[in-house]
């Protein structure tokens, strides 16, 4: 199954002393790119990189942080908050949408500059804790796995929950498929006594190592319903931002470019439900594919 393949081809770079365990993939040097901090609105702010998402959320008595992209990205997003006039220290949260090296790669590091709380999904947290994601992972491939920095202490959260730090409430919505742990979040962002529901979606693609079918097979449970279950979740949160785990899959620096005075273009309240469409089509072509693979290995 070459063509619904992962193609990352990782290569874990050595780590030197007091630096980041490098991770190396065909596309980490474009997605590490370094990228200006931007206000999207009200008190949420863009930290991450060119290519992957990383997102600030700030209040009077703490402030929390969503991702931590690649192992090598934690330099570039710390500055990015120190840039903004924000401190390490007072980041009181790091929650994480999925524990791939491509979003959580740093949290370790960015914990360790912070003294926050790491919060994931019971799964999630799992992978964090061992460093490196289980066969239940659709991208796991026992010749090649990747690793992330452990992450020793992560505090498990139940769908449906809150974190709270004074007025701010980041709220989890469960939404696995990427991987077994994939997570959500949703917050409210006020700015000129206008309040807007902002969703941090989670990454709703179906890419998976050679071999994986979401449609299960003699290995594996079919996953296809509980993916479905989570993109239908997306499309009916009350969202009037959007954000996703990677940038151009909401055009955040296109938006951030357009955004005036006058005009934010971030506020989009279809941005969920088309997030969602596109997701929905893209799987149900994927278990097309597979269904067709299948049917072929058969008549074998």
């Amino acid at each position: 199954m070459a063509q619904l393949s992962a193609s990352f081809a990782l290569a874990l770079g050595a780590a030197t002393a007091g630096a980041q365990d490098e991770v190396r993939c065909s596309m980490c040097e474009e997605w590490n790119r370094p990228a200006a901090p931007f206000n999207i609105v009200g008190n949420t702010w863009y930290v991450g990189t060119a290519g992957l998402s990383a997102v600030l959320v700030t209040g009077p008595q703490g402030h929390v942080l969503i991702d931590g992209a690649l192992p090598q990205s934690a330099p570039l997003i710390r500055k990015n908050i120190e840039s903004l006039g924000f401190r390490m220290q007072d980041i009181k949260f790091i929650l994480n949408s999925h524990p791939h090296f491509d979003h959580a790669g740093a949290i370790a590091e960015l914990q360790r500059a912070s003294g926050a709380t790491v919060v994931a999904s019971p799964a999630a947290a799992q992978v964090l804790r061992e460093g490196t994601p289980g066969a239940d992972d659709p991208q796991y491939d026992p010749n090649e796995r990747f690793t992330i920095p452990k992450v020793a202490e992560v505090k498990e959260i139940a769908d449906g929950k809150s974190v709270t730090v004074g007025p701010l409430r980041l709220n989890v919505v469960y939404t696995p498929g990427h991987t077994p742990g994939g997570t959500s979040w949703t917050w409210q962002s006020c700015e000129q006594g206008k309040c807007v529901d902002v969703v941090y979606a989670d990454s709703l693609t179906p890419v998976s190592a050679e071999g994986f079918y979401y449609s299960g097979d003699g290995a594996r449970p079919d996953i296809s319903a509980r993916f479905r279950k989570s993109i239908e979740r997306i499309g009916k949160l009350k969202c009037d931002v959007l954000i996703a785990a990677h940038p151009s899959f909401s055009d955040l620096f296109g938006k951030a470019a357009a955004k005036t005075a006058d005009s934010n273009p971030f506020i989009d309240p279809e941005g969920c439900r088309k997030l969602a469409a596109s997701s929905s089509r893209n799987l149900e072509a994927r278990l097309q594919r597979e269904r067709e693979e299948k049917a072929q290995t058969a008549s074998r």
